[in-house]
């Protein structure tokens, strides 16, 4: 994000990313499709054929605001059904320092859209669909875990981490980012509590 616009890039994904830029830099009332025209760098109405409404520009930005997240929890280094919960543990712990270290902007706009969900009924459906890609793959990371009950856990866990990305990327704990070692000492200590001595302690 914030980066010069490829040219080479299809136009959904440099109108999705010029998008995810103005909320973080201007937030909701600086998202206008002449502005999106402009940090894209595409000619002046581009946007508006994209995306005719308010509406369509604020899916437009969901949909690749959770193609970017997909990409911050790499998918080869999820644990997979036979993972466990040490493998667990390391996974969410490297998603989490991602976040907080090179992807803070993409924490930005994802609250500012999160917050527009909430007094647009029409975005809220849409935000909590794509967001529910997210919601299955921890749920089963949990029950290989041995969580007897992972719909719950993962909720929970969803939870926690949100939290504390929120604190450390714009709450009181903005300027104490965890490094990777205490990332992994909390998930170990909060899932063991879910689960019991199944993780096993962080490595340091």
């Amino acid at each position: 994000m914030t980066a010069v616009p490829d040219p080479s890039a299809p136009r959904a994904d440099r109108i999705g990313d010029a998008a995810l830029d103005l909320l973080v830099e201007r937030g909701m009332r600086g998202l206008t499709h002449r502005a999106v025209d402009e940090r894209a760098g595409l000619p002046q109405g581009s946007t508006s054929n994209h995306a005719r409404t308010r509406q369509a520009l604020l899916e437009a930005a969901v949909r690749r605001q959770v193609e970017l997240e997909s990409r911050v929890l790499t998918p080869h280094e999820m644990p997979g059904p036979d993972g466990g919960g040490d493998a667990l543990v390391d996974a969410l712990a490297l998603a989490l320092h991602r976040y907080l270290t090179d992807h803070r902007p993409l924490l930005v706009s994802r609250y500012e859209l999160a917050l527009e969900a909430t007094r647009r009924p029409e975005l809220r459906s849409f935000f909590d669909r794509a967001g529910a890609v997210f919601h299955g793959p921890l749920t089963a990371m949990m029950a290989a875990a041995g969580s007897t009950a992972p719909e719950r856990h993962a909720l929970s866990l969803i939870a926690w981490s949100e939290g504390l990305m929120f604190s450390c990327a714009a709450g009181s704990f903005h300027s104490a980012v965890p490094d990777l070692a205490e990332l992994r000492t909390g998930i170990d200590e909060l899932l063991r509590g879910m689960l019991g001595d199944r993780p096993r302690s962080a490595r340091t």
